[in-house]
């Protein structure tokens, strides 16, 4: 389960989630007549912060911290400071202190030096105040006030009710900040307000990550050190510099961080929400396939007062900004920020849409970079799916009747597929193989219509649809539509189990997707009724993301008998069985999921079809063994218990319980697990590539821990029957599985389906396998079945598919 921001809320403008997401512009417009500006701050701010000055990669030898003045007057600055505080303050931290003199000009700027590092061979224009505070180049916050006196404030709260306090820029992942964290820093980024110096206090949409310019009183500076010209409106010739001009042949503009005049574009498509803006194309192509035509320009709380149709002159400043933060390992996107513009006329006929078919994108997804990034990499479009969509970013596109292979989901986005053929499973997705085999032909497509699709997977999204080509930290490259087709229903019903005879014994794994008494009963009912009606109640049944009594509260309850007596309840309510439960109650806080939720795994069995053999000690830090037990071959040492859960293994992640049941009197062990989760991965479309998948790691020896119990297990008894299932968080093909199935202690059952049904999770328009079931040699003939009732459809339940194993 992964968490996530509407996309009108995302991008620098985004106020609440885990990431700040796609994309957006700041600034002003002016058209003829001259239309209402956003408005600029009346004197002094923050315009420009950067903390990697002397860091590895950077060309400027110093930090610094930027002023802008966008008054008629100049602003005095005499006993006010620049103050520094690291992004993540302890109840130790201080704020460091930059005292300043002199003034910022009217309409100009002031440069204030920072630490300097090792690296670097660019020193700053001449500054006109120095200090010594190394700054974080990722993470901090910067802080314009009106006392030398170092600030106390440690909280976004009290710094905003400091009186002294005139402006803060909290960026990365600042605690203290206005609204939310700008995006973009980094050892070779900057962040840095729009042009016009508008201040909407919020940090994400006012500051976006680009190439740093520092500016000094004198106006002396690197790269352009002049302020976005305002174009006179009387001034319709177009400048020098184009569209393709911006956007070159590689994913980094060579004009980033530069201003740009009048550059000539006919409106295609605007955000009026969310990360506000608008896209513009030339209709004069230079006849160069990698050099893109269209471009976004970003307005950030000001709504764009231009229309699709109209033909207009640009000027602002180009920036690439990193939709999530550029360490996040996305591509960058590029933009016009700080714009002003003219509207030349309406009404005017817009370039035509580029196709993409089944032909159009590459098989190839992504060129290499042996880990690296692909950034400076020349684009070849003819090669590579990427490239392709790169060389048209901004550029209008259209698509046809397209098979939908990710639901729409809560944030109104749909998956199409280009290529029809490409690895189509049997109920209408598309099924990923391997790490080399992302599915080229996948596209998200969102609305700018206002119009909402209910599409499922196997749906086909009919008639033409339209739109400019976007760029986002989650799914990568879609299609903004400015028109968009209409969904022709696939027929897709939820998935029925088999019921197991009654000499066989059926286990399940169901992740539940953080239940809790907060959720509403139809949650529980929903659920309840999946796991009657389409897992056919089985015997024994293992659950993730079972959350504490009062959910994402965190006040130390870390007790979830609610929750589980909720759910049970619910399940008698559907017709299914009276179940019982195990489970151990983590030690607070300390099981990672959402904050204050303390998720766990629970055991729910049927005690007229299964016992439950109880062995008291096992609790949160205790570990469960298996015992040598005479002649009945193996037994475990407490029962439920937790696998090593001291082991770092384990670390801020769910410990793996384990059940020793009869049935009919045989011995069965369970490992009910939840491994880590894939976040911090690098993304499949990012600009590394191939992507690191660093969250690997801990899974890897979650694994060997699992791997070393099981196998333990099954030294003491060879015949041991042992089911281990769960929510893997990996692929059936990775690293983590291969260390579980190791020495063939363990077979992994997704594999014994065809290719093309080997998933439980849709992502990104890709069917792949997160949950598993896996049994020991002993289990002998199992019938396996996942159980598609949630991740094809747009009213899910939870984001996972259950999955159930009959064997006798």
């Amino acid at each position: 389960m992964s968490s996530r921001i509407p996309p009108a809320l995302r991008g620098r403008g985004a106020k609440a989630g885990l990431i700040a997401l796609p994309l957006g512009i700041a600034g002003s417009l002016i058209a003829l007549p001259i239309a209402a500006q956003a408005a600029p701050s009346p004197d002094a701010v923050i315009s420009e912060v950067y903390g990697g000055g002397g860091n590895s990669g950077a060309s400027l030898t110093n930090d610094f911290i930027e002023l802008g003045n966008a008054g008629s007057a100049p602003f005095d600055l005499s006993g006010w400071s620049v103050q520094y505080l690291s992004g993540s303050p302890t109840a130790n931290s201080k704020w460091q202190v930059t005292p300043l003199t002199g003034a910022v000009p009217a309409g100009g700027n002031y440069l204030v030096q920072e630490a300097k590092g090792t690296a670097g061979d660019t020193a700053l224009p001449a500054a006109d105040a120095t200090g010594a505070i190394p700054m974080s180049a990722t993470s901090g916050t910067v802080a314009l006030v009106h006392s030398t006196t170092a600030l106390t404030c440690l909280t976004a709260a009290d710094c905003v009710a400091d009186g002294t306090v005139k402006d803060l820029v909290g960026f990365g992942t600042a605690v203290v900040r206005e609204g939310s964290p700008a995006t973009g820093a980094s050892n070779t980024a900057s962040v840095s307000r729009g042009a016009g110096l508008a201040d909407t206090d919020d940090n994400s949409a006012d500051f976006t990550g680009s190439t740093p310019s520092p500016r000094n009183s004198t106006g002396g500076g690197s790269g352009d050190p002049s302020p976005t010209p305002t174009p006179s409106p009387t001034d319709t010739t177009p400048g020098s510099v184009r569209i393709h001009d911006i956007q070159g042949g590689t994913r980094i503009s060579p004009q980033s961080g530069k201003t740009v005049t009048n550059v000539p574009g006919v409106v295609t498509g605007v955000r009026s929400s969310g990360s506000k803006g608008y896209w513009i194309q030339d209709p004069e192509t230079d006849g160069n396939a990698a050099t893109s035509e269209g471009i976004f320009v970003y307005t950030g709380s000001a709504t764009p007062v231009v229309k699709i149709g109209d033909s207009v002159l640009v000027s602002g400043k180009v920036s690439e900004y990193y939709p999530g933060g550029q360490s996040s390992g996305t591509q960058s996107v590029t933009e016009l920020t700080g714009p002003k513009a003219i509207v030349l006329s309406s009404g005017n006929a817009l370039p035509a849409a580029e196709v993409i078919d089944s032909a159009t994108l590459p098989d190839a997804y992504a060129p290499q970079a042996q880990g690296g990034s692909i950034e400076s990499l020349e684009l070849k479009p003819d090669a590579y799916a990427l490239d392709w969509l790169e060389s048209r970013e901004g550029m209008l596109v259209r698509i046809g009747d397209s098979r939908v292979v990710g639901a729409t989901n809560q944030y109104d986005e749909t998956w199409i597929t280009t290529k029809p053929e490409q690895n189509p499973t049997p109920r209408g997705g598309t099924v990923v193989t391997g790490y080399d085999n992302p599915n080229s032909g996948r596209l998200l497509v969102t609305s700018l219509t206002g119009d909402k699709l209910q599409a499922d997977v196997g749906d086909t999204l009919s008639g033409t649809t339209t739109g400019p080509v976007d760029y986002a930290d989650f799914g990568g490259y879609n299609i903004q539509a400015t028109a968009l087709g209409t969904i022709v229903p696939g027929g897709l019903t939820p998935d029925v189990a088999e019921h197991g005879k009654s000499n066989e014994l059926s286990v399940a794994t169901y992740n539940v997707e953080n239940l809790d008494p907060t959720d509403p009963q139809s949650k529980f009912d929903r659920l309840a009724q999946g796991v009657v009606t389409n897992l056919a109640s089985p015997d024994i049944l293992s659950l993730e993301e079972i959350q504490d009594n009062n959910g994402a509260k965190d006040d130390g309850t870390v007790a979830a008998d609610a929750t589980i007596t909720q759910f049970i309840d619910a399940i008698k309510a559907a017709g299914g069985p009276a179940y019982d439960w195990r489970s151990i109650d983590p030690v607070n806080d300390s099981d990672g999921g959402e904050p204050g939720g303390n998720i766990r795994t629970v055991f729910l069995f049927n005690p007229q079809r299964v016992s439950f053999v109880d062995r008291s000690g096992g609790d949160s830090t205790t570990g469960v063994e298996a015992v040598n037990d005479g002649e009945k071959g193996v037994r475990l040492s407490v029962s439920p218990g937790r696998i090593d859960p001291t082991s770092d293994a384990w670390h801020s992640s769910r410990k793996p319980l384990v059940g020793e049941f009869t049935f009919r009197g045989e011995q069965v062990f369970v490992v009910g697990n939840h491994f880590n989760s894939k976040g911090g991965d690098q993304p499949v479309h990012g600009a590394f590539q191939p992507p690191t998948l660093s969250s690997e790691t801990q899974r890897t020896t979650q694994a060997e821990e699992v791997h070393a119990f099981v196998s333990d297990l099954l030294a003491k008894d060879a015949k041991a029957k042992v089911v281990v299932l769960g929510d893997l968080n990996d692929y059936q093909y990775s690293n983590p599985l291969a260390k579980l199935t190791a020495g063939g202690i363990l077979t992994d059952l997704i594999n014994t389906l065809p290719v093309n049904e080997r998933y439980s999770y849709v992502y990104d328009g890709n069917s792949q396998t997160l949950d598993h079931i896996l049994v020991s040699p002993a289990v002998k003939k199992p019938d396996y079945e996942v159980v598609h009732i949630n991740s094809e459809f747009h009213d899910q339940t939870s984001d996972h598919d259950p999955q159930v194993v009959r064997f006798k």
